[in-house]
C-alpha cells in the first residue's frame, strides 16, 4: 500500500470537468502542437543552414525557437494522451522530472528574451561597437548563462518538492505538474517555499523583464532622435516582433507565478497555462518572421533550392 505522505503516483485531472467533451479538444490541440513544432523547427533549420543568418540576432532567435519546442514537449504530449486516457496517472518521479524541465526551460526562455533585447539595444544605440560588444564569444557566454543558471537554480527547488509530505491526496487539478497544485497537496509548512518561489520569480522573470524594459527605453529614445522617418520605421520594425513576444510571455507568466499571495481558480490557471504552453509556441514563428524581410527572403531562397533539388531527383 502506497505511503500517502509520499505517493508513488499522481492523478492529473486535466480537463476531466468537461467529461466526454474533452475528447473534442484532442484534434485542435494536436494540430496546434504539430504546427508549433514544425514552425519553430523551420526557423532553427533555416538559421543553421544559411550563413546570412549567422548573426547575434538570429543566434538568439534560434535558441528561443528551440526552447519553445522543448517547453511544449514537457507538457503537451502527456496532456494530449491524457485527453484520450481513462486514467490520467503520472508517477511521482515523472512528475518531479516534468516540474524540473518545465520551469528550467521556461526560465531560460525569459533570459534569452532579455539577451535578444540587449542585442537590439547594442545594434541600435551603439552600432559602431556592435561587432565587438556582440561578438560570437559574448553571445555564446550570454546564451550559456541563460541555459545553465535556471537548470542549476531549479535543483534545490525540485528537491524541496520531493521531500514534502503529500497528505492531502494525490490528485492534481491541472494537466501537468504545476507548482501551486503540488503545494496544495502538501501538509508541510510551505511558507518558506513560497518565499523561495517568489525570489526565483524575481531572479528570472522580473529581472529579465527589467533588463528588457531598460533596453527598450534606451532604444526608443535613440530611435526618436533619428533624422529620417524611414530610419525610425526600420528600427521599430526590427523590434516589434520581439516586443510582442515580451508582452505575451511576461504578462501570462507574471499573472500565474510572480505575484505573492496569488489566488485564481484552477480553471483560470489551466487556461492561461494553455496559452503559454501551446498557443504562444504556435504563434511565435508567425510573430518572429511576419515582418522580418531578411528571414522571409532567406526562407524563400531555401524553398526554391529545395524545390530545384526535388525536380532534379
Amino acid at each position: 500500500m502506497a505511503n500517502l505522505s509520499h505517493p508513488s503516483e499522481f492523478i492529473l485531472l486535466g480537463f476531466s470537468h468537461l467529461g466526454e467533451l474533452q475528447i473534442l479538444l484532442y484534434g485542435p490541440f494536436l494540430v496546434l502542437y504539430l504546427l508549433a513544432f514544425i514552425g519553430n523547427t523551420v526557423i532553427i533549420i533555416t538559421i543553421f543552414v544559411d550563413t546570412h543568418l549567422h548573426t547575434p540576432m538570429y543566434f538568439f532567435l534560434g535558441n528561443f525557437s528551440l526552447l519553445e519546442i522543448l517547453v511544449t514537449m514537457t507538457a503537451v504530449p502527456r496532456m494530449l494522451s491524457d485527453l484520450l486516457a481513462p486514467h490520467k496517472v503520472i508517477s511521482f518521479t515523472g512528475c518531479m522530472v516534468q516540474f524540473y524541465f518545465y520551469f528550467s526551460l521556461g526560465s531560460t526562455s525569459f533570459l534569452i528574451l532579455s539577451d535578444m533585447a540587449l542585442d537590439r539595444f547594442v545594434a541600435i544605440c551603439h552600432p559602431l561597437h556592435y561587432g565587438t560588444l556582440m561578438s560570437g564569444a559574448v553571445c555564446a557566454q550570454l546564451a550559456g548563462a541563460a541555459w545553465a543558471t535556471p537548470f542549476l537554480a531549479m535543483v534545490p527547488t525540485v528537491f524541496s518538492r520531493v521531500h514534502l509530505n503529500y497528505c492531502h491526496g494525490n490528485v492534481i487539478n491541472h494537466f501537468f505538474c504545476d507548482n501551486a497544485p503540488l503545494l496544495q497537496l502538501s501538509c508541510s509548512d510551505t511558507r518558506l517555499l513560497g518565499s523561495w518561489d517568489f525570489v526565483m520569480a524575481l531572479a528570472f522573470v522580473l529581472s529579465s523583464f527589467l533588463v528588457t524594459l531598460v533596453s527598450y527605453g534606451y532604444i526608443v529614445s535613440t530611435v526618436l532622435c533619428l533624422p529620417s522617418a524611414s530610419g525610425r520605421q526600420k528600427a521599430f520594425s526590427m523590434c516589434s516582433s520581439h516586443l510582442t513576444l515580451v508582452f505575451i510571455g511576461y504578462s501570462s507568466t507574471i499573472f500565474l507565478y510572480v505575484r505573492p499571495g496569488k489566488a485564481h481558480s484552477a480553471e483560470v490557471n489551466k487556461t492561461v497555462a494553455l496559452v503559454t504552453s501551446i498557443l504562444t509556441p504556435f504563434l511565435n514563428p508567425f510573430i518572429l518572421t511576419l515582418r522580418n524581410e531578411t528571414f522571409k527572403a532567406v526562407l524563400r531562397g531555401q524553398m526554391q533550392r529545395l524545390k530545384g533539388l526535388l525536380q532534379v531527383s
